[in-house]
């Protein structure tokens, strides 16, 4: 398989990354376009095929993967659409508020009326470390097509079908939520920090208790509330901590915060 990454700004370099690290596909059976020679050469050097122009970069290309920002999609897109093979190819857009009727009228179909099969695609910048939580909105797919981009970004972490209706609480819960889990990270070093930690030491401190939750989580049947049950001792200091987090408003803030994510 061959692919085609048109953009690697923070997040398109992110999934270029991982893809390469997922070694699903081989780093020279991807090519990574892009305007900076900068951008290219550090994928050069991980054995990408590597050029600024777009339209050279889906040549050949099984899957093309068009991630910039949400207002450059339609610019860019006309730049080499005229490339494209609408009966061979796969089209993942990964920008957030593009729509699949957007993405649709973008594409429009060939000379011979042949409608792309297409996508719309967010995942999170966790995908840089096969981490990420996809969410895949098939805009024009069968059903090979649909597993086949599905199995790709399974290699880089998880990855969800979901209906475009969901993509706003999708975006908010595990998008931006990487940016909320990281502020949790950094408030939690600060607080480490007040009460005698170093700041060398806070983070991982922070961040091998966050891992030792997840693996708790990640269990068959495990439910966030009984594992919670198990560390608060009757009157103990779990609960004190627990009581003042409430009382500082921490449950309606993180609630708040994902709703406001999708306004």
């Amino acid at each position: 398989m061959k692919i085609a990454v048109i953009g690697a700004g923070n997040m398109g370099g992110a999934v270029a990354r991982g893809l390469v690290k997922a070694q699903t596909v081989r780093a020279a059976d991807i090519t990574v376009s892009d305007i900076s020679e900068t951008v290219l050469h550090h994928f050069s050097e991980l054995g990408c095929h590597t050029t600024p122009d777009s339209k050279a970069a889906v040549k050949g290309a099984d899957v093309v993967f068009l991630v910039v920002k949400p207002w450059l999609v339609e610019e860019v897109l006309k730049g080499f659409k005229d490339e494209l093979d609408y009966p061979s190819q796969l089209f993942v857009c990964i920008a957030a508020g593009i729509t699949p009727e957007q993405l649709s009228a973008w594409l429009g179909s060939d000379a011979n009326g042949v409608v792309p099969q297409s996508f719309v695609v967010i995942p999170n910048t966790a995908i840089d470390v096969l981490r990420s939580m996809t969410f895949i909105t098939p805009v024009s797919a069968g059903e090979d097509a649909v597993a086949t981009v599905k199995g790709l970004f399974d290699t880089m972490g998880s990855s969800m079908v979901i209906p475009y209706g969901m993509m706003a609480a999708a975006t908010a819960v595990a998008s931006c939520g990487i940016a909320y889990a990281m502020r949790y990270i950094l408030d939690a070093a600060r607080g480490s920090v007040e009460m005698g930690f170093s700041p060398s030491e806070a983070v991982p401190v922070v961040c091998q208790t966050m891992l030792g939750a997840l693996g708790l989580m990640m269990r068959e049947g495990a439910d966030p509330e009984a594992e919670i049950v198990k560390v608060c001792t009757p009157g103990g200091l779990t609960l004190k901590g627990l009581k003042e987090m409430e009382d500082a408003g921490f449950t309606s803030a993180i609630i708040r915060g994902l709703k406001a994510s999708v306004k």
